[in-house]
């Protein structure tokens, strides 16, 4: 399996999407495959995957975790078998819900074929924005969104957004296991790192839309889960200043 761009589906119950999805993905032309990453989902996803990678040889491959650990080792997990095992020279990680549109993926890949090394699909820069979400969902987003920018100095406006472009060399280069985010986490530690290791990171607006069916993965947990890690990378990063 060797697209030029592989772009990642983590899962879990997701049943109900996870053929839409793939095919959607494959629709946006022969550029594009699928690594789907499931975390052995009781309601058949799994099974589904590997019906897809028999029917889309050479487009569609299926990681099977053995249990739920949460969306970052996941993405740690797939980010590594796809830089071992493809020629991939692009990785894009989205949801599988049809939140993330993946006919947005070419606005994201060019993007990076222009000079970016991390393009960050943007709720939150200008022609971004959400349907469909609740006043409080829409706080917390931004909120955090805004903490992490100011705690951290990321330049991305979205930086917990999931919706992500990787050149291949940004992910060789940010020592993808030592990523200590279970969940949502992740999508500020990875930005945090790439932007720390030099790497250009642009923002293109998406829009994002609520799934439309299956259920929500976010908690309290998630969400405090994020906070105290943005408080680690900024005492980390102090006490990086403060040596000789």
């Amino acid at each position: 399996m060797s697209p030029e761009v592989l772009v990642l589906i983590p899962t879990y119950n997701e049943a109900e999407n996870v053929r839409a999805i793939t095919r959607a993905v494959l629709d946006q032309g022969p550029r594009f495959g699928v690594l789907i990453i499931d975390d052995n989902s009781p309601d058949g996803t799994g099974r589904i995957a590997d019906e897809l990678a028999a029917e889309e040889k050479g487009r569609v491959a299926v990681l099977h975790r053995a249990k739920k650990e949460g969306l970052g080792p996941a993405y740690v997990t797939g980010l590594g078998h796809g830089l071992a095992k493809t020629g991939a020279g692009y990785f894009n990680t989205m949801d599988a819900d049809f939140s993330h549109d993946p006919a947005d993926l070419p606005r994201l890949l060019e993007r990076a074929e222009a000079g970016a090394d991390m393009v960050v699909g943007s709720r939150y820069c200008q022609g971004g924005g959400t349907l469909n979400w609740s006043l409080v969902r829409r706080l917390i987003s931004r909120g955090g969104g805004l903490y992490a920018r100011l705690v951290l100095g990321l330049d991305s406006r979205d930086p917990t957004g999931g919706f992500n472009l990787y050149r291949r060399r940004v992910l060789e280069a940010i020592d993808l296991p030592s990523l200590g985010s279970d969940g949502y986490g992740f999508q500020v530690e990875i930005k945090y790192r790439a932007q720390k290791a030099g790497f250009r990171v642009a923002d293109v607006p998406i829009i994002f839309r609520d799934r439309r069916v299956g259920q929500s993965k976010m908690s309290r947990a998630i969400v405090l889960e994020a906070f105290l890690l943005v408080l680690r990378l900024r005492l980390s990063r102090n006490q990086g200043r403060a040596r000789p």
